[in-house]
């Protein structure tokens, strides 16, 4: 496109602005992709991310078509059954365990499991590969300055760079968002979660699994052996301060209370890296586009980590995008494929986010007879197989 520096400028290279840069680079565009802080790429290393992320079918078909893929499977977890546990009586035991089996509706795993420290790695491997693709870690974006034809951007090293279309992968918080005076509704829980690895002796069986009792569910998702035993991530959300005093608390104590808390469903868990602490709020904007720009991922919506939909959610933003810009290329960020993103993508964020807000409430209950209620609605949406395929299909974010 004549006259530009860039197609496309991506302001974020955390897992959702790289993958938009191996996405839209493989596709042909030009594209620039910043961000302030260098990735962490090694899983000791100080600020590595903890978390891991689940890619549902949808999400590695993408994956696939930027590239990634090849470079992702050696080191993915498949998951192959969901499981669902209520630990919510008077005792941390289980009362109620219910499987979703991908086999129920395809003959793949739901999904596949990778630690987001290594996703970098190999996301800005991919970047390296693609002429087109010009990633610069250490530079942010200061400001923006649209009209009808273009993007400004300018970096915080001074540079201004011209483009087709700001792509906001920047987060919550999201600099090119407020740049571009697009609000964001926000809701609050009092939660924060704690992201760490374990070992456990007894296999995972490639089976993640979510345990309610209150203050959030504790989650643990399969990951590769570690050291040559069984290991799983492990996400627990709980009631701010105590997040914050079990973060805090000696190895050996928070071993145990783990231990209790996943209710020794694979036997006594030892740590196997350090404990972070993430805040969990929901947070939407207003709309994913403004002129010029296109919100994605945590710059467009942030939910709580139940059910592998955040980023599963980002990449969706992600295929609607690339479908709109390779079906018109010549169009590239102009005011109707704009208007045409955030009518494609909103409603359907706006869906998911509700629902993910009134399973995160759920799981807070700490009253008996509330998680008595919660257990028995599991049981109901299990015993119905008809109700149970609609929402495993829900969940994966499968189109017809």
């Amino acid at each position: 496109m004549p006259g530009t520096d860039h197609d496309i400028v991506i302001s974020g290279g955390g897992v959702a602005g790289l993958s938009a840069a191996a996405l839209f680079g493989t596709a042909g565009f030009r594209v620039l992709c910043v961000d302030p802080a260098p990735p962490v790429t090694e899983r000791d290393a100080a600020g590595s991310d903890l978390r891991t992320t689940a890619f549902l079918q949808p999400a590695q078909a993408l994956l696939d078509r930027a590239g990634l893929w090849p470079r992702l499977a050696p080191h993915a977890a498949e998951l192959r059954t969901m499981r669902i546990v209520d630990a919510g009586g008077e005792a941390p035991e289980p009362r109620l365990v219910r499987d979703f089996n991908s086999s129920d509706i395809s003959g793949r795993p739901f999904g596949w499991n990778l630690p987001n420290w290594l996703l970098r790695r190999e996301m800005v491997s991919r970047l390296d590969e693609l002429p087109n693709v010009d990633f610069r870690p250490g530079t942010g974006t200061r400001a923006l300055f649209t009209r009808e034809s273009e993007a400004r951007v300018t970096l915080d090293d001074g540079q201004i760079t011209r483009c087709k279309l700001v792509i906001a992968a920047d987060g919550r918080a999201s600099p090119m968002r407020r740049a571009a005076g697009i609000d964001v509704s926000t809701t609050r829980y009092g939660q924060k979660a704690l992201a760490f690895a374990v070992t456990h002796p007894i296999p995972h069986d490639n089976v993640s699994t979510e345990i309610h009792r209150s203050g959030g569910p504790f989650t643990l998702v399969p990951l590769p052996d570690h050291e040559g035993l069984p290991s799983s991530a492990v996400v627990w959300m709980e009631d701010g301060p105590e997040a914050l005093r079990l973060a805090g608390i000696p190895v050996p104590e928070f071993e145990a209370e783990m231990s209790a808390r996943s209710a020794h469903l694979y036997g006594p868990l030892t740590l196997a890296s350090r404990r972070s602490v993430w805040p969990i709020i929901t947070q939407v904007a207003k709309r994913m586009s403004g002129q010029r720009v296109a919100l994605v991922a945590e710059a467009a919506h942030v939910v709580p980590p139940i059910g592998a939909q955040g980023l599963n959610m980002s990449l969706a933003d992600m295929r609607a995008l690339l479908e709109l810009a390779e079906a018109a290329p010549a169009r590239l960020g102009d005011g109707a494929m704009m208007d045409a993103y955030h009518r494609q993508r909103h409603a359907e964020v706006c869906a998911r986010a509700a629902g993910i807000d009134l399973l995160n409430r759920a799981s807070q209950m700490h009253a008996r007879p509330l998680r008595d209620a919660r257990a028995m609605g599991l049981n109901a949406i299990y015993s119905l197989a008809p109700v149970r395929r609609a929402m495993m299909q829900m969940g994966l974010g499968a189109r017809d």
